[in-house]
């Protein structure tokens, strides 16, 4: 891919820009920022690590030109403020709706075929917001979510089994937040199920431990996390650019699938360079399925919040 952009350099756009310039996913990676300097400043500081680590993208810092990311196959979109201790991601969403809208409106503008991958918070809103000020099919706009909370489901049953995180394969549905849907009967070390090797109690505390794993670390440092979420976007990035056909979970549309209609939920997709080619249906049992539906009516109370606040009428 010639041209890949990430808008907010902050803490997690610039690990995103990081890991793809490393991963050599394009020729031209640019990073932009509103913060003069900011931008120009984290790029330079990747780009010099290019000898060192033997990878070619060029990364360019820009503060506010928008004309610099033209032509951009993938767009990764991290803009907003961070969460602060004591701050709901659904606090966020006043500031953040308008940010992300306006962030949109100026990558389309130069970037109309581009795939947009949100990061800003909070995710599935953000990513909804993302979708109309885009006017584009629900295939080219979707959420990092799951992708980031399944990796944390995975590094606690790790933890707990002493065993390398790479060999535990699991699955994350719903909103990103408190209200996510941890699916320990799909999950396994291996292809052992993982109930099999930890006893109810212990994965009880995993799922809560997960669905509060970004709270935990705003807790300890005092924002947000970036190593992580930063890592998370860029492997979706790399499914999209090297036509993976990869599945991970991601915050997209539905239309029907899992009876949920007109709402951004966490759901396993095929990622490849069309963006989402497929939302794979999982057969859940009434349990799951209720805790899917709980979670994708609290994506939707925020939904209608930011419907109500209008930033769409003409």
């Amino acid at each position: 891919m010639n041209k890949i952009t990430i808008i907010g350099a902050g803490n997690v756009g610039a690990t995103v820009a990081n890991v793809i310039a490393h991963k050599d996913l394009c020729r031209e990676l640019i990073l932009l920022d509103v913060k003069e300097g900011l931008a120009e400043g984290k790029a330079l500081d990747i780009w010099q690590t290019g000898p060192i680590n033997h990878f070619n993208t060029k990364v360019i810092g820009v503060t506010n030109d928008y004309l610099k990311t033209k032509g951009s196959g993938v767009v990764v979109i991290t803009s907003g403020i961070p969460r602060k201790p004591g701050m709901s991601r659904d606090e966020l969403i006043g500031t953040n709706a308008q940010i992300v809208k306006e962030v949109v409106e100026k990558v389309i503008k130069y970037s109309p075929e581009a795939i947009l991958i949100i990061v800003s918070n909070p995710l599935d809103v953000m990513t909804y917001v993302a979708y109309k000020a885009a006017s584009k099919s629900r295939n080219k706009v979707f959420g990092m979510a799951g992708t980031l909370d399944t990796g944390r489901y995975k590094t606690f049953i790790a933890n707990a089994l002493d065993v390398s995180p790479a060999d535990v394969h699991g699955l994350l549905l719903g909103g990103h937040g408190d209200n996510m849907v941890p699916l320990p009967r799909f999950t396994s070390l291996n292809g052992i199920p993982i109930t099999d090797l930890l006893d109810k109690e212990v994965l009880d505390k995993i799922v809560e431990r997960t669905r509060k794993g970004g709270g935990e670390l705003v807790n300890l440092m005092g924002t947000s996390a970036w190593y992580a979420p930063g890592a998370a976007a860029a492997q979706m990035v790399e499914a999209i650019v090297d036509d993976q056909k990869r599945i991970f979970p991601v915050s997209a549309y539905l239309e029907g699938e899992y009876g949920l209609n007109d709402v951004f939920l966490g759901v396993p997709v095929k990622l490849s360079r069309n963006g989402i080619e497929e939302i794979i249906e999982i057969k859940l049992n009434q349990e799951e399925m209720a805790l899917l539906h709980e979670s994708a009516s609290s994506v939707k109370e925020l939904m209608n919040v930011l419907d109500e606040m209008k930033l769409f009428d003409e």
